[in-house]
C-alpha cells in the first residue's frame, strides 16, 4: 500500500490551483470549506474527506491518484485541457493558433 505525503499532495495542489489562476478563496468557495482548511490541505497539515478529494479533482482537473501520490502518465494533458477550458469560447481559434504556431516552431529546432 502506498503512502501519502501530506506536504507533497498539498503542493501538488498548490501548484495546480495557481497555475489554473484560481485563489485560495476561490477554491475554498467552490469546495464549501473554509480559507483555512485550504491553507491546511495545501501546507500539509489536514487531509480531506472523499467528498472533498473528488471536489477537488474536478476543479483542478487532477485525479484523485494524481492528487494523492503524483505524477500519472497524461498529467500534463489534464492541466492543458483545464487552461484552454478556461479560455473564453471567443478566443479558442486564436488559442489554437498559438499552440500550432509554437508546435512549428519546436519542430524546426
Amino acid at each position: 500500500m502506498r503512502n501519502i505525503d501530506y506536504k507533497q499532495m498539498g503542493q501538488r495542489v498548490r501548484t495546480q490551483r495557481e497555475l489554473l489562476g484560481y485563489t485560495r478563496e476561490q477554491l475554498a468557495e467552490a469546495l464549501d470549506v473554509s480559507t483555512k482548511f485550504c491553507a491546511d490541505i495545501e501546507l500539509g497539515v489536514k487531509g480531506m474527506s472523499i467528498q472533498t478529494l473528488a471536489k477537488l479533482s474536478d476543479l483542478l482537473c487532477m485525479s484523485t491518484d494524481e492528487i494523492l501520490f503524483g505524477a500519472t502518465p497524461n498529467a500534463q494533458l489534464h492541466t492543458l485541457s483545464a487552461l484552454i477550458a478556461k479560455c473564453p469560447e471567443q478566443y479558442q481559434t486564436e488559442l489554437i493558433a498559438i499552440i500550432r504556431a509554437f508546435l512549428s516552431a519546436v519542430e524546426k529546432d
